[in-house]
Parts: structure tokens; C-alpha cells; sequence
């Protein structure tokens, strides 16, 4: 393998971390006090722009005319340094991966380095594919996905994807990445390695150095 390509939030550090919350109460505020939905109305329309698209932005693009960038910036305008801290294991761990690594994430570059640089992990990924690399088209449409492995220059076969969220790895399988998931949900046939973290993927490296079947660690 090439490339591993990892997903940023609730996988480059623990769910426990709660970042997410953060930038949910600017998404509800956004919805509310910029776009002017009603409050009573926010959490059904959420619910249903993320069945219809993906992600909520989305939904407020096509149905609100809101700016994709307007949005960005105000839903990932939080304290991230107040939620994470460095994490020297898993530097070491991804100092030592003997293969070319970056991010693959929803949210945009601007919080992808706030969160590297919170964790420590800043200068360890040569770029950060973020929401913008196919057109605001998020995981798991397979535009975005092509959209990286063409910057990348790679086969899909030659990358694996490190996720949290198990539909984004069905896309990535369906290409031809190796699938690692991260935490505790239920794994599809689609996934070849499941982990309890992201600083235990040198151990999952050991599947396609076997091929083994379908493990957990």
C-alpha cells in the first residue's frame, strides 16, 4: 500500500472528546439565527437534509441559498483547544508508518489544521482533502473519493481509508481502498480491519501484508 488516508474527527482522537458538540450548537445557531429557520424546526430539517445529502450544508445550499464558505467558517469557529491536547503515542505511531499519509475529512482545511495542531499531528500529512475537494459534495458520494485519488495520483487499490463512520468506508471499498474502522460501531462486509483507535493501525497493516480474512483488533 501507497497511501492511508485518515478521517479527522472522532478518529484522529476519541468520540469521548466531544468536539463534535461544539460545532452541532453553531450548526443550530447558524440554521436559526443566520438562515432564519425557525428553532422548532431545526432538528427536522437536519435530520432530513442529512438523509437526502450527507451533511446539513447541503441541504441549506440547495434549499436556502446559503454560501457554502459563509457556513464553513461559522460552524467550525469553536474552541478546539479547549477539547484536545497533544497526543504523543499517536505521533510516533504516525511518524513510523512506512507510507504516505493525509487527511480526508467533511469539515473544511481550516478545521482540519486546528485540530492537527491541537493533537500535535500538524506537519505529519502532506495535505488535507477537505468538503471543497468535490465541489462541497461530502463522504460517502464517490466524486469526492475520485476527486483524491486523482490529487493523489494513485490507484485506489494502492490506498487504505481509516474511518469512524462505516458508509464512508463502503464507498471506499466499493473503489478498491483497503477499509479500516475506528471505534465500536457495527462493521459491514465492507470493512477489512476494525480498531478500537487510530494509534493501532500499525497492527491492522499486518492484513494486507497476510491476507487474512476480516479481523478485529
Amino acid at each position: 500500500m501507497d497511501c492511508i488516508l485518515f478521517d479527522l474527527d472522532n478518529t484522529l482522537y476519541p468520540p469521548e472528546r466531544d468536539l463534535f458538540s461544539l460545532i452541532d450548537r453553531r450548526i443550530n445557531r447558524y440554521m436559526n439565527e443566520v438562515v432564519g429557520i425557525p428553532r422548532e424546526e431545526v432538528d427536522v430539517l437536519r435530520r432530513r437534509y442529512w438523509q437526502l445529502y450527507g451533511v446539513t450544508m447541503q441541504g441549506l445550499m440547495r434549499h436556502h441559498q446559503v454560501d457554502p464558505e459563509d457556513y464553513l467558517a461559522y460552524v467550525h469557529d469553536i474552541d478546539v483547544a479547549s477539547r484536545l491536547a497533544p497526543d504523543p503515542a499517536l505521533r510516533r505511531v504516525l511518524e513510523d508508518l512506512p507510507m504516505r499519509r493525509a487527511v480526508f475529512t467533511n469539515a473544511s482545511t481550516g478545521h482540519g489544521e486546528r485540530v492537527l495542531k491541537a493533537l500535535g499531528l500538524n506537519d505529519l500529512f502532506e495535505e488535507i482533502f477537505d468538503i471543497r475537494v468535490a465541489n462541497y459534495l461530502p463522504k460517502p458520494y464517490p466524486e469526492p473519493y475520485y476527486a483524491v485519488l486523482a490529487r493523489l495520483d494513485l490507484p485506489a487499490n494502492r490506498c487504505i481509508m481509516v474511518e469512524d463512520t462505516p458508509e464512508n468506508l463502503q464507498t471506499a471499498k466499493a473503489l478498491g481502498m483497503g477499509t479500516i474502522l475506528v471505534g465500536g460501531k457495527a462493521a459491514g462486509p465492507y470493512v477489512d480491519v476494525q480498531l478500537g483507535s487510530a494509534g493501532q493501525v500499525p497492527e491492522a497493516l499486518d492484513f494486507w501484508a497476510g491476507s487474512l480474512g476480516s479481523v478485529a483488533l
